[in-house]
């Protein structure tokens, strides 16, 4: 999901709140928003839009399909994780699939070790920059192993791997017509239909009703 920074609150208390306190802050005050620190950043993101939801949906089929909602391995959406970048940073991706003991992995604010996490994925939004630009830098500096992207705007999907010193070594970049096989350390083997994800995202038309 993408998302737009927004700058920090002015202190309504004595002393300075930490960003992972205004965070907090703009969550509660903002329900059904999602709020991230990014590279020392607070990025808020509204509530997606009907074919984000759709796709999402879509997208988690042959995840279960392939039986990674299971013993070893559970697939979740939204889930807090932690981010080592910052003394605050945390994101909130979409889709992950992560070990079934993720409990055990709680870091804090409701975030959870990146050790856990075999694989994230963002479906992009009006501000798609921070998912193929900010989100790339922050999951592989937390050496998270796979990271899809589902970019709407230019009909594509990004899977990234190998993580290495803050950048993904491999970047492969799929267009409609193709089949994407993601690395089978998830858990298992997933394919996804590039064509089909990406229409069940592309937003629709407003159609103005018919004056009669």
């Amino acid at each position: 999901m993408s998302a737009e920074a927004v700058e920090r609150l002015p202190a309504d208390q004595p002393h300075e709140r930490s960003l992972l306190e205004e965070a907090n802050l703009l969550a509660e005050r903002n329900p059904g928003y999602r709020v991230e620190i990014i590279g020392g950043v607070l990025v808020v993101t509204p509530p997606p839009d009907g074919p984000h939801a759709n796709a999402l949906t879509d997208l988690m089929i042959p995840f279960l399909a392939a039986g990674l909602h299971g013993g070893e391995t559970k697939v979740l959406q939204a889930i807090g994780l932690w981010l080592p970048e910052g003394p605050d940073d945390y994101a909130i991706p979409d889709l992950a699939v992560v070990d079934a003991d993720l409990n055990e992995h709680l870091i804090e604010n409701n975030c959870y070790d990146p050790l856990a996490f075999r694989l994230v994925v963002e479906v992009t939004s009006n501000n798609y920059q921070s998912d193929i630009r900010d989100k790339v830098a922050a999951y592989a500096s937390a050496q998270l192993p796979v990271y899809v992207i589902i970019n709407r705007k230019h009909q594509r999907v990004h899977v990234l791997t190998d993580p290495d010193s803050g950048e993904y070594a491999t970047h492969r970049v799929h267009a409609p017509g193709e089949i994407v096989t993601l690395p089978e350390s998830i858990g298992a083997k997933v394919s996804i239909d590039v064509a089909e994800i990406l229409a069940a995202g592309e937003p629709r038309p407003h159609n103005s009703a018919e004056s009669g």
